[in-house]
C-alpha cells in the first residue's frame, strides 16, 4: 500500500541508477547500498526504473525486481514514484498493477514511443495506466522518447489520476504556464539538472533527475536556496553543479555516476550493454580530469569530489 500522496511529492528525487554486475545481472546487495547511501544524504524521494535506471535494458521481470528490493529497503522513509513506461500499454498496465501492489507512492511513464503515435493514442495510453490503479500518473516529457507539447499535457490533466509532469526540457516559461493555468496542486519536476535553478524559479515543485544520485547536496542545497530566496546561493551551487555536469555528459555520464560512487566507497556496480563502462586506467583519467575541475572551480562542498 502506498504510504505517500501526490501532495508529498516535492524536493530533489533522484531518478535511480540500477547497479548491475560485471556479468550485467541486476546487483541487489549493490542496490540496497545507494538507496541508503541517497537516503543518507536527505533525498526527498526516489524515482524507479527510468532512463537513468536503464529501465529500457532490463525485462518487466527485472523491473519489478527492482521496485521490489528499493520498496523494501526504503520502508516508507520517503515517497517512491515508479516509471512503468513502454510501448505497449499492456506491459505497462502490468507493471503499473505490480507497483501499486508493491507499495510505491506513484507512477510514472513516458509516452509510448519507436512507432508515431497519434495524439489520441498517447492519450489513451495515459488514460488505461492511470484508470488501472489507484495510484497517482505523472505523465514523463523528454526527448529520448518522445515530447509532449503543453497542450498535451493541459488535456492529459483532465484524465482522473494524473497529477502531475516531469519536464524534461529547457523551455521553463511553459513550467509556469503549466502552474498558472493547471493550478498549483498539479505538481510539474524540472528534469533538466543542468537548470534545476531555473526549473524551481519558474514554479515546479521539485527535481527528478540523473545526478542527484551523484551529488544530491548541491540539488538540495539549490532547492532550499530558492524556497528562501537566496537566488545568489542558488546560482552559485548551480554553476558548481554544471562544471561536473558539463565534462560527465561528454561521456557516458551513468557510467560515471556509477564509478564515482565508488570511488566514495558506495559501490554502484555497472551499467548494461550497449552502455560502456570504463577500465581502472580510463576511470585515473577522470580522476584527474574532476581533480582540475575541482581546483578551477574551488568545489569544496561536493562529497564525491572530496572522497578522490
Amino acid at each position: 500500500m502506498a504510504k505517500f500522496s501526490d501532495s508529498d511529492l516535492r524536493g530533489v528525487i533522484p531518478a535511480l541508477i540500477t547497479p548491475f554486475d560485471a556479468q550485467e545481472n541486476f546487483d541487489e546487495k549493490r542496490m540496497r547500498a545507494v538507496v541508503e547511501h541517497l537516503l543518507s544524504k536527505g533525498v526527498h524521494g526516489l524515482y524507479l526504473t527510468g532512463s537513468t535506471g536503464e529501465g529500457f535494458l532490463m525485462t518487466p521481470d527485472e523491473r519489478k525486481q527492482v521496485v521490489e528490493v528499493v520498496v523494501d529497503q526504503v520502508a516508507g522513509r520517503v515517497p517512491l514514484i515508479s516509471h512503468v513506461g513502454a510501448i505497449g500499454t499492456k506491459v505497462s498496465i502490468d507493471l503499473a498493477k505490480h507497483a501499486e501492489k508493491t507499495g510505491v507512492d506513484a507512477l510514472s511513464s513516458v509516452p509510448p514511443f519507436y512507432w508515431k503515435f497519434s495524439d489520441d493514442s498517447v492519450y489513451n495510453y495515459y488514460n488505461d495506466i492511470t484508470q488501472s490503479t489507484a495510484l497517482p500518473m505523472i505523465v514523463y516529457n523528454i526527448a529520448l522518447a518522445g515530447l509532449v507539447g503543453f497542450e498535451q499535457v493541459k488535456r492529459f490533466s483532465t484524465i482522473e489520476g494524473v497529477k502531475g509532469v516531469k519536464y524534461t526540457a529547457t523551455a521553463h516559461f511553459e513550467i509556469m504556464r503549466m502552474k498558472e493555468e493547471l493550478g498549483d496542486d498539479f505538481l510539474v519536476f524540472s528534469g533538466c539538472d543542468e537548470m534545476a535553478m531555473s526549473g524551481l524559479s519558474f514554479g515546479a515543485d521539485g527535481l527528478i533527475g540523473s545526478f542527484y544520485n551523484l551529488m544530491p547536496e548541491l540539488f538540495i542545497s539549490i532547492y532550499e536556496a530558492i524556497k528562501s530566496n537566496d537566488l545568489k546561493l542558488a546560482e552559485k551551487k548551480q554553476r558548481e553543479a554544471n562544471a561536473i555536469i558539463m565534462y560527465a555528459t561528454q561521456q557516458n555520464h551513468l557510467a560515471i555516476i556509477k564509478h564515482a560512487l565508488t570511488w566514495m566507497g558506495v559501490d554502484a556496480g555497472f551499467c548494461r550493454n550497449p552502455f560502456p563502462n570504463y577500465s581502472r586506467a580510463e576511470q585515473e583519467v577522470m580522476k584527474t580530469s574532476f581533480r582540475m575541475l575541482k581546483e578551477k572551480h574551488r568545489l569544496t562542498d561536493v562529497d564525491f569530489l572530496n572522497a578522490l
